[in-house]
């Protein structure tokens, strides 16, 4: 009898604790989906202010937002065409780990300066280097220098190759940097925003090449000198920002990988504007990123 009555007990305890694990489980499943339903009723409010913003602003805006968990996009003008500028840089780094993948090249190959050229900044005390070792002054300075080293030294139909190698639809390379003859005569550089956020999505899930290339991208445009856009008003105690600015006349980009508290979200925002200078330019980028970021603390 004693035998029986402890066997009722036991599953008893049994049954109770499965049903405080459902209940708990339950609890959860219903604590996220009062959230997500939160995030989706912010994400919606965001997508009107932004599109009040781009209506607002004097120029042309190829804008893309994507929150990183859910994998939301907002995006205007996403295929619209547009000068790069030093956008096409992250693409020109990602096809050097192309090439090296399939053997073509290898990562510490050696590049040599001829006499008349102009060194990259902060490598100047010599006049040869590894191809790798151009990676950090193109992408965190946008040096033009080390840009061109690395165009000659793949060659513009290998580099244009890799660009469609790797996805991207819409972006292509047809002269190198500060060749503003080119420029005169209608031969340019161009990429979308769909493009930009593209890559910058592929490098964020760790999906090119292989996480440890994606990482290693990564964490060079984590190291980008230039900030007068994207986190320009973003607290830095709060986020870090992975990425790529472009400039040029009337051209005025940024595109990157916002890292926050309460999320993670990809912003390309790439501007054609009229005005003499960047400045607004700028500042829309800067205020449209702040948009975004307090949407997320918000929350």
């Amino acid at each position: 009898m004693k035998i029986r009555i402890l066997i009722v007990c036991i599953i008893c305890l049994a049954a109770s604790l499965f049903s405080i694990k459902i209940y708990k489980d339950n609890l959860v499943i219903a604590k996220h989906k009062f959230f997500l339903n939160k995030k989706k009723e912010a994400w919606l409010k965001l997508e009107k202010s932004l599109e009040t913003k781009l209506n607002n602003f004097k120029g042309q805006v190829g804008l893309v937002v994507e929150d990183l968990d859910t994998g939301w996009v907002i995006a205007f003008n996403e295929n619209m065409l547009v000068p790069s500028a030093s956008l096409v840089k992250v693409p020109i780094m990602l096809s050097y780990f192309y090439a090296a993948e399939e053997g073509k090249i290898k990562l510490d190959d050696n590049i040599k300066f001829r006499s008349f050229e102009k060194l990259p900044d902060k490598l100047s005390a010599k006049s040869g280097f590894i191809v790798e070792e151009l990676f950090s002054p193109m992408i965190t300075l946008s040096d033009n220098s080390a840009t061109n080293a690395l165009i000659d030294f793949l060659g513009f139909d290998a580099l244009n190759g890799y660009f469609k190698k790797m996805g991207l639809k819409n972006t292509n390379l047809s002269r190198k940097m500060l060749d503003f003859k080119s420029r005169s005569k209608g031969i340019e550089n161009y990429t979308t925003a769909y493009d930009m956020a593209y890559i910058l999505d592929k490098l964020y899930r760790r999906q090119f090449l292989s996480q440890d290339v994606s990482e290693k991208c990564l964490i060079l445009l984590n190291q980008q000198k230039i900030n007068d856009r994207i986190p320009r008003k973003l607290p830095k105690e709060d986020v870090s920002v992975a990425h790529k600015t472009g400039l040029e006349r009337h051209i005025c980009h940024d595109a990157g990988i916002v890292y926050t508290q309460k999320g993670n979200f990809l912003i390309c925002v790439l501007v054609k504007h009229g005005n003499k200078f960047s400045k607004t330019a700028k500042k829309f980028i800067a205020d449209t990123a702040l948009s975004v970021y307090d949407c997320y603390k918000n929350l």
